[in-house]
């Protein structure tokens, strides 16, 4: 019988190409998908067309070999060939490429990510929260006063509470609801004006008998008028002051005006005007309102005066 040598170049091209491959399997060249020779599927080049090849003990036309089961050392459901995170704890969700959900990517997985929502580009903490650097529970992005004292109360912002609007703070504000820019917040104080001091008060009709510091009885109603202006007067110090004509000499006449100031005094006290706003002081006849000599002007010059001090 003849051989076509056609047909002997076939064969013989084939066993040089089967031996080649063998030699090929043995290298571990064939059937692996981590060396250059496997396509992008994870099979060897050919492999489809004859999948005897790189199966020890196989012809290129033989029964084809059988597929190793794909391994998924971490059970995610990523083969190991495919697995970018081979070591993902167990349960949890996972990419195509085998790595954890990050569902908002601020680089905390969503199994350990306490604020999964953090929008796009925010800084975040070891359980995936926004910063609140002051801790007001404001995060630092929407902070307007990101400084706030521990403790204050704050708005929506961030900022202390200024409960009546005038720029001080309600921590600080010593008068929260009423609008004063003052350092305190507190409206500035009105400081009235004194009163006037009253005029002096020339007790008229308050007599005494000649040379005597005796009030005569027509007196006593003249006086408790005199101790109820007195007490309308609040808190000014009064000089009583007396008076004498000139009968007699000085001397005579000033120890007598100090008499009659001092029963004066005394009867005010007695009518409820306190004793230490009351000061009483003779000046004998220095100080005359009317002719001494006549009777009626000896008559006004014996006076007694109740004179604010000032």
């Amino acid at each position: 019988m003849r051989t076509n040598p056609l047909i002997l170049s076939i064969m013989g091209a084939t066993l040089i190409s089967a031996g080649a491959i063998s030699a090929y399997a043995a290298e571990g060249r064939y059937y692996d998908p981590t060396n250059a020779a496997s396509s992008k599927e994870g099979k060897t080049i050919g492999y489809e067309l004859f999948k005897t090849i790189g199966c020890p003990g196989k012809q290129l036309l033989d029964a084809p070999c059988k597929e190793p089961k794909p391994v998924d050392s971490d059970g995610d459901g990523v083969v190991d060939g495919k697995d970018k995170c081979p070591n993902t704890p167990a349960g949890r969700k996972v990419n195509a490429e085998g790595c954890e959900l990050d569902s908002d990517g601020d680089g905390i997985v969503d199994a350990m990510d306490k604020c999964p929502t953090t929008p796009a580009g925010r800084k975040v903490n070891a359980v995936g929260c926004e910063l609140d650097g002051d801790g007001d529970g404001v995060v630092d992005a929407l902070d307007k006063c990101p400084t706030t004292p521990a403790g204050r109360k704050v708005n929506a912002e961030g900022c202390e509470l200024d409960s009546d609007g005038d720029g001080i703070v309600d921590a600080m504000d010593k008068c929260p609801t009423v609008f004063a820019k003052t350092a305190d917040g507190c409206p500035v104080a009105v400081v009235p004006e004194p009163a006037p001091l009253p005029k002096k008060l020339v007790l008229e009709g308050v007599n005494f008998d000649n040379d005597k510091a005796t009030l005569r009885p027509e007196s006593s109603a003249i006086l408790d008028k005199a101790a109820a202006a007195l007490k309308e007067w609040g808190d000014v110090k009064v000089e009583v002051a007396g008076y004498t004509d000139d009968r007699s000499s000085d001397e005579h006449n000033l120890k007598l005006s100090q008499h009659r100031a001092e029963t004066v005094r005394g009867y005010l006290i007695s009518k409820g005007v306190d004793a230490n706003r009351l000061a009483a002081k003779g000046y004998g006849e220095s100080q005359p309102i009317a002719d001494n000599n006549t009777e009626e002007g000896r008559f006004k010059n014996r006076r007694v005066e109740l004179v604010p001090q000032k």
